[in-house]
């Protein structure tokens, strides 16, 4: 590509706030125009940005008519991503999309045969992937640090009680959107990301504390994984305790316990180093060596950066479509579980 800055387009001014901030930090890119159907909302997304009037609109379909534009940030509620993302797509933009990449297969099959009609990049927006405590995490793996995988596990806990979102959209009844999906899609990515694509899934959930939600806000969900790794997710949008994905690898030569909400991930080994011990009669295997890493959990800097690079220099997406799809499949395979009293469910990955 000949350019050397691209125009970004966001649309989804609440959620789309992190992009902006995160754009303002990256090189090779600027803000356009941004476009939110609430006017309260665009409005003070406009103050905070400082842009003009005309390059804020109500209506999607006219911030990707223009041709300043090169990349669109869909950033709006889950039922609405294939909408909006293929009609930037079939526009000529290229294509950041929040995540969950869509509520149904189906619906991410037809945002990547846009993708692929218009030859138009589309990046899936799994931010569990730019945060430092989990990149750091996955670099000690992929060297060996922790042996052979052979238990992975990672939580989504967040109390929902107060955000059920602009229109309570999280609690939509047309397109009902399950918090297995919608924030456990964070948990799932992370672990297949780590581990790979998980074979065959079952999960159990209840509701006892969003008792007037038309979901279950607690999901427990057990996975196999390649190479004889089994995994867990928990995904609890009612519970009583700060927000934390904490996660916990394990490995035939150790555990890594990493956090986004944490400035340290823990690493324990079964032995330290090659010497003798330090401490007589204490086993190395109890003594966590804190790694120092940035929070930043919603490294929307990051995932841009990346993106932007990606369309300058015509390189591929590493969570492209296809990867956003199946994360959603994984995440469904649970709510059909947990709805079918834990069926074993087999997973296919056919996008």
């Amino acid at each position: 590509m000949d350019k050397k800055e691209l125009g970004f387009g966001i649309i989804g001014c609440h959620m789309g706030m992190s992009h902006i901030a995160g754009l303002k930090a990256c090189k090779g890119g600027k803000l356009i125009a941004i476009c939110d159907k609430k006017e309260d909302v665009l409005n003070k997304a406009m103050e905070n940005t400082n842009l003009s009037k005309e390059n804020c609109y109500t209506d999607y379909r006219d911030l990707i008519k223009r041709s300043d534009i090169d990349v669109v940030v869909v950033a709006t509620p889950d039922q609405l991503h294939p909408e909006h993302t293929i009609a930037a797509l079939e526009a000529g933009k290229h294509v950041l999309c929040e995540k969950p990449m869509a509520i149904s297969t189906e619906e991410c099959k037809q945002m990547i045969a846009a993708s692929e009609k218009t030859g138009k990049k589309l990046m899936i927006g799994q931010i569990g992937r730019y945060t430092p405590g989990f990149i750091n995490a996955k670099k000690l793996i992929d060297r060996g640090e922790i042996g052979d995988l052979f238990f992975v596990e990672s939580e989504y806990a967040h109390d929902y009680s107060h955000i059920s979102g602009v229109d309570n959209w999280r609690i939509d009844p047309v397109k009902l959107r399950h918090p297995a999906l919608g924030g456990g899609c964070h948990a799932v990515d992370l672990l297949r990301w780590i581990a790979g694509n998980p074979y065959e899934a079952c999960a159990f959930s209840n509701r006892k504390v969003l008792t007037d939600w038309p979901v279950d806000d607690c999901t427990i969900g057990i996975m196999k994984f390649p190479n004889n790794v089994i995994g867990k997710v928990f995904v609890s949008v009612g519970c009583k305790r700060a927000y934390t994905m904490r996660s916990v690898f394990y490995g035939t030569k150790g555990t890594i316990i990493a956090d986004n909400t944490s400035n340290f991930i823990t690493v324990f080994k079964d032995k330290i180093s090659d010497k003798e011990r330090l401490f007589d009669g204490v086993s190395d295997q109890v003594m966590g060596i804190q790694y120092p890493v940035s929070i930043n959990n919603h490294n929307t800097t990051g995932e841009i950066s990346e993106f932007i690079d990606i369309i300058l220099n015509d390189k591929p997406v590493k969570t492209d479509g296809r990867e956003g799809a199946s994360t959603v499949a994984v995440c469904l395979s649970l709510v059909e579980s947990s709805a079918n009293n834990g069926q074993n469910i087999k997973l296919s990955f056919d996008f």
